[in-house]
C-alpha cells in the first residue's frame, strides 16, 4: 500500500519531538509501508535535503533508545520531503495538490500538527483545492477548541468536507500500551468482571501527575490550563475505559458508543458540587528533585497575574446502575512530587471481619500508566502469628502481586504515537475520539470553566514538588478516603 503523509507544522515542536521519532520507530520495526512518502509542510524555506538535515539534528534530543544507528536515518530520510506553505494562501494548497498528484498514493493523510485556530482554514482550503477525496484522512491534534461552541464549530467545518470515518481526532493517551492493557484487563479476562461494580468497589482514583513545569509552552498553557489540557481529554478517556460497559465487539463504533454512554451518565454539576468537588491550584516556587524551580507566574510567557490552573482535582459520579454511589476522583497537575500516572481501584472491605488486619486495609488494584507500566494487586495474607495473644483472631498483613509489563513483554513495545500513526494509515478508528464524545466531554467540563471564570479567589497555591493544594486532600476526605500516597 502506498501512502502520502502530509505533516502540517512539519518543523514544529510536536513534529520533531513526537511524530518523527514515532515514524522512525515504525520504519525501524518494519511496520511502516516502504512505499510511503512523508511531506513536511511549514513556512520555512527549505529544500528536501535541508529538511532531512534539520530532522536528523533534532534526533540528537530524543530518548537514546529512539536515536538512529549509523546508516539508519539515511534510509529513513529517503521518505522525507518538504514543501513550503502558508496555510492562509489558497495558491499554496494548489501546489500541494500538484505534489500529491505526482504519485496518486492509495492513502493520503493530512496531519494538522498546528494551532487549533488554523484547523477550519486548512480544512476549507483543502476542500477548495480538491484534496478531500475518498482516500483522504485528516488527523486533528488536541485541544479541539477551548469550549463546547468552538469544538462544535471545528467539527462542523471538518464534517462539511470529510465524512466522520475520514476524521481521526487523536488523544495519544489512548495509544499508550498501558491503556491498551486497561482494555485487555477488563474485556479479555473474566476474573474482574463480576467485581467491576458498585457492590464491590468503594472508589476509583485517576492520577496524572507531572513533575515538569510548562517548559517553553508558557503562552499556550496560560490560555489553556490543566482542565482543558488534561481533564477534558486524557482523564475523561481513562474514566470511560474504566466505567464503560463491554462493547458488543471490537469495532470502532461499538467501543465509542459505550464510551459515549459513560460521558452522558456523568452527574451534572450543581453550584454546591462545584464549590466542594472542583479544586484548582497553581504552583508556587519550590524544589523538584532537589533543584529550585520558579513559580508558575514567573515562567516565560505567563501573565504575572495569571489565574490559570496548573492543578485540578475533581469528584465525579456516574449515574447508572453499575456505578451509582461510587465516587471517581480525578487529579492532574504540573510541578507535582513525581511524574506518575496511575489508576487505583479501591475495593470494599470484607463484610465481616474474622481476622485482625491493619486499620483501613482492603484490596486494591493499581494500574500503572507511566513511567512504570504494569499492575499491582494488593491483598491481605496471614502475617506473623502472635502466640502470646489470647485472641483467637489471626493477624493479616498486606502483600501484593506485581506485574511489570516492560519486564514481561520487553521495553521495545510499540509507542503511543507509533501505534496511532499506523492506525491512521490503515484506517482503524478504534483508538480515536468521535465528535459526539468530544462534545459530551466539553458539556460536562464547561460548567467548571464558567464557575472558575466567575470565582475571584483564583486557584489555590501549592509549592512545586508537593502533591497539590491541601483542598484536594480535604475533598477526598469528605467521603472518608485518601489519595494513594497519603493512605
Amino acid at each position: 500500500m502506498s501512502f502520502d503523509l502530509v505533516l502540517f507544522g512539519g518543523t514544529g515542536d510536536l513534529a520533531w519531538r513526537k511524530l518523527m521519532p514515532a515514524l522512525f520507530q515504525a520504519f525501524r520495526h518494519g511496520s511502516l509501508p516502504a512505499s510511503g512518502r512523508i511531506i513536511g509542510v511549514a513556512r520555512d524555506d527549505l529544500s528536501d535535503e535541508q529538511y532531512r538535515a534539520l530532522i536528523r539534528a533534532r534526533f540528537d534530543e530524543v530518548d537514546l533508545s529512539k536515536r538512529p544507528a549509523p546508516g539508519e536515518f539515511e534510509r529513513f530520510a529517503e521518505m522525507l520531503h518538504f514543501l513550503r506553505m502558508d496555510l492562509s494562501k489558497p495558491g499554496d494548497y494548489q501546489r500541494l495538490a500538484a505534489t500529491l498528484r505526482e504519485r496518486n498514493a492509495d492513502t493520503v493523510v493530512m496531519y494538522l500538527a498546528t494551532a487549533p485556530s488554523l484547523f477550519t482554514v486548512a480544512c476549507e482550503q483543502l476542500a477548495a483545492a480538491g484534496l478531500n477525496t475518498a482516500n483522504t484522512r485528516i488527523v486533528l491534534e488536541k485541544p479541539l477548541g477551548h469550549d463546547l461552541a468552538s469544538n462544535r464549530a471545528i467539527n462542523e467545518t471538518v464534517r462539511s468536507v470529510l465524512s466522520e470515518k475520514q476524521i481521526f481526532r487523536i488523544d495519544h493517551y489512548l495509544g499508550k500500551p498501558s491503556v491498551q492493557n486497561l482494555f485487555a484487563l477488563r474485556f479479555g479476562n473474566s476474573l474482574f468482571e463480576p467485581l467491576w461494580r458498585r457492590e464491590t468497589i468503594a472508589n476509583i482514583q485517576i492520577t496524572i501527575a507531572e513533575d515538569l513545569g510548562v517548559e517553553k509552552r508558557g503562552a499556550f498553557y496560560d490560555s489553556t490550563g490543566a482542565l482543558r489540557d488534561m481533564v477534558q481529554n486524557h482523564a475523561l478517556q481513562l474514566l470511560c475505559a474504566l466505567a464503560m460497559e463491554p462493547p458488543i465487539n471490537a469495532h470502532a463504533d461499538a467501543i465509542r458508543d459505550e464510551k459515549l454512554k459513560v460521558l452522558r451518565s456523568l452527574r451534572a454539576w450543581t453550584p454546591e458540587a462545584l464549590a466542594q468537588h472542583a479544586i484548582r491550584g497553581q504552583y508556587t516556587a519550590g524544589k523538584v528533585g532537589g533543584e529550585a524551580v520558579p513559580a508558575y507566574r514567573d515562567e516565560p510567557g505567563v501573565n504575572p497575574e495569571s489565574h490559570t490552573e496548573t492543578f485540578v482535582a475533581l469528584r465525579a459520579e456516574i449515574a447508572n446502575w453499575r456505578w451509582a454511589g461510587v465516587p471517581f476522583f480525578i487529579r492532574t497537575g504540573k510541578r507535582l512530587a513525581n511524574r506518575d500516572a496511575h489508576i487505583v481501584v479501591n475495593f470494599r472491605p470484607a463484610p465481616h471481619a474474622i481476622f485482625r488486619s491493619p486499620l483501613g486495609a482492603a484490596n486494591r488494584l493499581v494500574i500503572h500508566l507511566q513511567p512504570k507500566d504494569g499492575l499491582e494487586l494488593h491483598l491481605l495474607a496471614q502475617g506473623q502469628e502472635n502466640r502470646a495473644s489470647k485472641s483467637a483472631q489471626q493477624t493479616l498483613a498486606p502483600v501484593h502481586l506485581d506485574l511489570d509489563f516492560d519486564k514481561r513483554f520487553g521495553s521495545e513495545r510499540v509507542g503511543a504515537y507509533e501505534r496511532l500513526l499506523l492506525d491512521v494509515i490503515d484506517g482503524r478508528l478504534n483508538l480515536f475520539v468521535r465528535s459526539d464524545e468530544q462534545e459530551e466531554a466539553w458539556r460536562w467540563v464547561e460548567p467548571i470553566i464558567d464557575y472558575w471564570r466567575n470565582d475571584s479567589a483564583g486557584p489555590r497555591p501549592y509549592a512545586a514538588g508537593t502533591w497539590g493544594p491541601s483542598a484536594a486532600s480535604a475533598m477526598i476526605a469528605r467521603d472518608g478516603y485518601c489519595w494513594s500516597e497519603e493512605c
